[in-house]
């Protein structure tokens, strides 16, 4: 048995791509993530390729239950992307998406801080490369975005270690007390990734912007590497039961109003990570379960979601709510396989999100957490609302909007099919997925309380939009551009500055000029009369001149410094 650090098969791998033409290149790259994930069937668990750097001892490969979970999804996920990509021919996205998901893959298994680092940064470039391989505008802005956000998630990232380093002398990946700068850094850091609250919006500006395969390969890594380092360093921590509920609730409204159907997804996938992050921040064994299950049913069914709305982009042009309608005619597969993923994001039973969700509310509820397990109701409702109907509806469904498009390319559909095929195994083979989680499993999601909680919540969803759609009160698609958080950055922040700098120039010459006479005037006075004792004595000036200098030079460095 050769063992080989997990994610770097990947990593290596992509640099032969370029010299690889046609099927032969898409042979090869599915077959990297497919050895990559033999690898982990045959690796044992413990540590692996452990060497002395500088007087820190790297522990590059560490292999356990929670690892392992986030190693086989992360496979299992660049092969289905390798196969929904098989039709580009863009080398620049191949070499880019596969050292992301290598990036990735490698910072599940990162032993020591110091290896998460490099993972981190690795995933922020290789993936700006997926939002850029657009080639408009738009997507290089929404990627220098992106960029800031990543990279400096990874400057807080090295922040932090830093810091830890120096108070504790130990590079070691392991629960992290939330006390002192180092970890306080190191938090910021996961959260910027996880899409915390008003650090989110990276997410929905730059994901509508990447590539139709693109956009799939975002949806399964980033967040879920964050989701990672969140259970690893930060397990119990309490305050990250609030963060999540707010990010499990926020997204649900926006859902409602917005055009672009993938900026809805992405908002969709945002509710679902705060759910994750509740199951954190609970830190039981059963919410840890439910975390590292929810991530992976995650990465599935948000994967096939974008998916769908990537093969109608394809073949229409638009993903805008308003410009689509009627597309189940001549795109049934595409119709079929959306379904599939819409019902296992709205946690409809014998599907994979009920058998996931099921153990963070079940977690809540023990706990009684009772008003974070109402928040966790008002977030399956949202799903079921904005991924079940509302994206379905308008893009499916409502009015024909004349479009006659083609089936989506077979292996875009056989992609759809194998991600359908195993949402539907993981929900009426709950053990498939509990048997790999990080402890040990003794739950039973098919009780008939779970199953008519879940049944009411699907009927009444559904009750609630007909009736909505019947009487004609059902919300209107409209041409918008919705304001968020990043409307702070991108149009108050830079007119700010702009006002600031209207005071700022005129006060910055008037300050300067003032100062400057006074300082002429001043040694004039000492220079114009003669003897020595006169001279100094009339020179000298008052208190109130002091005072004036002193104001004047105070000034002069605020504005000049700051």
């Amino acid at each position: 048995m050769i063992e080989f650090p997990p994610g770097l098969i990947l990593i290596l791998g992509a640099l032969l791509v370029p010299l690889l033409r046609g099927s032969l290149r898409n042979a090869y790259m599915l077959a990297l993530p497919i050895v990559g994930f033999w690898g982990l069937l045959t690796i044992p668990e413990g540590q692996h390729f452990v060497f002395t750097l500088f007087g820190y001892t790297l522990n590059p490969v560490r292999v356990d239950g929670l690892s392992l979970v986030f190693g086989y999804v992360f496979h299992i996920a660049a092969a289905v992307c390798v196969v929904y990509a098989f039709h580009i021919r863009d080398t620049l996205q191949q070499v880019a998406g596969l050292i992301y998901a290598g990036s990735a893959i490698g910072g599940a298994f990162a032993g020591d801080l110091i290896s998460l680092f490099v993972y981190w940064e690795g995933t922020a470039i290789a993936s700006v490369f997926l939002i850029w391989a657009t080639r408009t505008e738009a997507a290089f802005k929404a990627g220098m975005r992106y960029l800031v956000f990543q990279v400096g998630s990874g400057v807080l990232l090295l922040g932090g270690v830093i810091v830890l380093i120096n108070d504790t002398g130990s590079i070691a990946f392991d629960k992290i007390e939330l006390k002192g700068l180092g970890p306080v850094l190191i938090f910021l850091a996961f959260g910027i990734k996880a899409a915390f609250p008003l650090l989110h919006n990276w997410m929905q500006d730059a994901y509508p912007q990447a590539t139709v395969t693109g956009t799939v390969f975002l949806s399964c890594f980033t967040t879920k590497l964050a989701i990672y380092a969140l259970a690893r360093g930060f397990p119990g921590t309490e305050m990250l039961i609030w963060i999540g509920a707010v990010m499990a609730a926020f997204p649900i409204f926006y859902t409602v109003i917005e055009n672009d159907l993938r900026r809805v997804l992405a908002y969709c996938l945002n509710s679902q990570l705060g759910i994750m992050t509740i199951g954190v921040g609970i830190g039981t064994e059963l919410s840890l379960n439910g975390t590292a299950a929810h991530a992976f049913a995650s990465v599935l069914y948000t994967a096939l979601l974008l998916m769908a709305m990537g093969a109608v982009l394809n073949r229409t042009g638009t993903i805008k709510a308003s410009e689509l309608g009627g597309l189940h005619r001549t795109m049934p597969w595409t119709t079929g396989f959306y379904i599939v993923g819409a019902a296992s994001i709205s946690a409809v039973p014998l599907l994979s999100g009920f058998i996931s969700k099921s153990l963070i509310i079940s977690a809540a509820a023990q706990n009684t957490h009772w008003v974070i397990w109402i928040v966790l109701l008002f977030a399956s409702v949202g799903a079921i609302y904005s991924s079940g109907i509302r994206v379905p509806y308008a893009a499916f469904f409502q009015k024909d909007s004349g479009k006659r498009p083609e089936e989506a390319p077979v292996n875009m559909l056989m992609a759809m099919g194998i991600i359908a095929f195993l949402c539907v195994a993981l929900g009426v083979f709950p053990s498939l997925l509990y048997d790999i989680l990080p402890y040990q499993v003794n739950y039973q999601p098919y009780t008939l309380t779970h199953v008519v909680t879940k049944f009411q919540l699907v009927f009444l969803s559904a009750l609630a939009a007909g009736l909505l759609i019947r009487t004609g009160r059902y919300p209107a698609n409209r041409k918008s551009t919705n304001l968020d958080f990043d409307w702070t950055y991108r149009r108050l922040l830079p007119a700010a500055i702009h006002a600031i700098s209207r005071i700022y120039v005129p006060a910055d010459r008037y300050v300067r000029s003032v100062f400057i006479r006074r300082i002429e005037r001043f040694i004039e006075g000492v220079f114009r009369h003669h003897g020595p004792e006169g001279a100094l004595a009339r020179s000298l000036p008052t208190g109130s001149t002091v005072l004036w200098v002193a104001v004047l030079l105070a000034l002069y460095m605020i504005f000049y410094f700051v």
